[in-house]
């Protein structure tokens, strides 16, 4: 694969196309099984509750995989992402209900870079509070 975006053919103040999330409790329990992160925190509503959370809350670094997928999914590469850091601000909070939970991301080009690269800075919510910091990714465009 590889980048489909032009270097050429993006501003600063591009920006991606937003996205949104759903996170349920069946989503977090896959996730938990894939990465081998069992902390009860992230499935176990009473535990949660008795550590002094809300309710059970979605990984963080589940979260921050969800949030770069839109600009994996605006470059058309996952491999052109070359740096990609956050800060987890606040949990992503998981009801068990038919709802769950919902990541909302939106981000944009924030700078261009030397050697075709650009710096995006992603935003992540969930119920209307921002879960990640700091947030932002270097994209190799083509």
């Amino acid at each position: 694969m590889a980048a489909q975006i032009q270097y050429a053919d993006v501003e600063v103040g591009t920006e991606l196309p937003a996205a949104s999330f759903p996170v349920t409790r069946a989503t977090l329990v896959q996730y938990a099984g894939a990465s081998g992160d069992f902390n009860p925190i992230h499935w176990n509503e009473e535990f949660a509750k008795e550590v002094g959370l809300p309710d059970v809350i979605a990984h963080g670094m589940f979260t921050m995989a969800e949030a770069i997928r839109v600009v994996t999914d605006w470059v058309g590469d996952p491999g052109a992402v070359v740096e990609y850091g956050v800060r987890f601000t606040r949990p992503v909070v998981v009801p068990n209900d038919d709802l769950g939970g919902l990541i909302e991301v939106t981000a944009k080009v924030a700078a261009k870079l030397d050697d075709n690269r650009v710096r995006v800075d992603l935003t992540a919510m969930s119920a209307g509070q921002k879960v990640l910091g700091m947030s932002r990714a270097v994209v190799e465009l083509a």
